[in-house]
C-alpha cells in the first residue's frame, strides 16, 4: 500500500491539469477512493471543456455482413464462411432502407463495421463507399474499423495507405476505433487469437490521422486482465495521440469504453465464465481513470448546431453517443 501523501499528491497533480505518469494512474486505479476519482475525473474535464454542456451526435450502427473468420472468443455476432443458415452480406437495398430509418431519426452519421468476411473483394468496399456517398450524402460515412483495414489490405496486397485512400476518395471520412478490446497482446492472443495485434491496431490509426480522418478509440474491459494490461492500453493510445497532433495535427476526436459481454460466446461457456465482466462500479473508476489518464483526446464545445440541424455532430468528451437502433 502506499501512503496517503502519494495518493493526495498524484490527485493535486490532477486538479492542477498537469499530466500524470503510468505509475501514478496505476496507483489512483487501485486505491482512490472512488468518489474522490470520479471528482478528480470532472475536474479534468472541466479543465478541457468547462461548463456543463454535453453534445452528442444521432448515428446508427450498419453491420454489412457477419461473416468472419477470426473466431473471437467473445462474439456471439458472427457466421463462418458457408453457414447459409447464419450468415449474411446486406444489399444495397437493405442497406439503403436501414440509412433511410437513420435519417428520419436525424441521423447525421452511419458507423459501418462488419466480419472479416474472406471472399469480398477490395472492390466492394470501395464500391459500397461510393454507392453510399452518392446515394445518400447527407450522412457521414465512418466505416471499417483497423482489423477490417488490415483484412482487406491482406486480401487486396495493398498497403493499409492504399486501402484508407481509395476508400477516402470514394467517401469515407472516418474510422471506428472497434476492434481495440485490450491494446495488449497477452491479452489478445488470449481471447482473439487470429485477430489484428496492438501495434497494427495503433498503426493503422496512425495512417488515418495522417489522411486527415476521423477516428475514436475504444476499450474493452473484463477480460479477466489485470489493471497494468489496462493502462498498458491508455498508455498506447496517449503515446499514439501525441505522435498524431505532433506529425498530423489531428488524433483520436474520442475516446469510448464497455464492459465485455459474454452470454452465448465461448467465453460465457469457458470454466472463467463468472470472472469475466467488470461490475458497475468498476467501470466507473476505469471512465474517470481514462479521462484522467487520456489528457491528449480533446473535445472541443461547438458553438452551436449547424445551420438546419436540430443536433450538435460532436461526441462528448467522454465519447458517450446516442444512436438509432442497429
Amino acid at each position: 500500500m502506499h501512503t496517503l501523501s502519494a495518493l493526495t499528491k498524484t490527485l493535486d497533480r490532477v486538479y492542477a491539469s498537469r499530466r500524470i505518469s503510468y505509475e501514478e494512474a496505476l496507483l489512483l486505479y487501485a486505491e482512490a477512493d472512488l468518489i474522490e476519482l470520479g471528482m478528480a475525473a470532472n475536474a479534468r474535464r472541466q479543465h478541457l471543456v468547462p461548463g456543463n454542456l454535453v453534445t452528442y451526435l444521432i448515428d446508427r450502427n450498419v453491420n454489412y455482413t457477419n461473416i468472419c473468420v477470426t473466431d473471437c472468443q467473445f462474439c456471439n455476432f458472427y457466421a463462418l464462411p458457408g453457414d447459409t443458415d447464419k450468415g449474411y452480406v446486406l444489399s444495397k437495398e437493405e442497406l439503403g432502407r436501414k440509412i433511410e430509418e437513420a435519417l428520419a431519426l436525424g441521423a447525421t452519421r452511419i458507423l459501418m463495421q462488419g466480419g472479416h468476411h474472406p471472399d469480398l473483394p477490395f472492390d466492394y468496399y470501395v464500391d459500397l463507399v461510393r454507392w453510399i456517398h452518392e446515394t445518400y450524402p447527407q450522412i457521414e460515412i465512418n466505416a471499417f474499423s483497423p482489423s477490417e483495414i488490415e483484412h482487406i489490405s491482406t486480401i487486396s496486397g495493398k498497403s493499409w495507405e492504399e486501402v484508407l485512400t481509395a476508400l477516402k476518395e470514394a467517401g469515407l471520412r472516418g474510422l471506428p476505433g472497434g476492434g481495440g478490446e485490450i491494446l495488449d497482446d497477452e491479452i489478445r492472443k488470449r481471447v482473439s487469437p487470429k485477430k489484428i495485434r496492438t501495434d497494427n491496431w495503433l498503426g493503422i490509426m496512425k495512417v488515418a490521422h495522417k489522411l486527415g480522418l476521423t477516428t475514436t478509440a475504444t476499450m474493452v474491459i473484463g477480460f479477466r486482465e489485470e489493471l497494468t494490461h489496462r493502462l498498458n492500453h491508455l498508455q498506447r493510445l496517449r503515446d499514439t495521440q501525441d505522435e498524431s497532433l505532433e506529425k498530423y495535427g489531428q488524433g483520436f476526436n474520442a475516446f469510448i469504453s464497455w464492459t465485455v459481454q459474454i452470454e452465448n460466446t465461448p467465453l460465457g461457456r469457458s470454466r472463467f465464465r463468472d470472472e469475466y465482466g467488470a461490475t458497475a462500479a468498476e467501470y466507473l473508476r476505469h471512465t474517470a481513470i481514462s479521462r484522467i489518464f487520456l489528457d491528449n483526446i480533446p473535445t472541443s464545445r461547438p458553438p452551436g448546431p449547424p445551420k438546419g440541424s436540430k443536433w450538435p455532430r460532436q461526441p462528448s468528451t467522454s465519447g458517450a453517443m446516442t444512436s438509432a437502433p442497429p
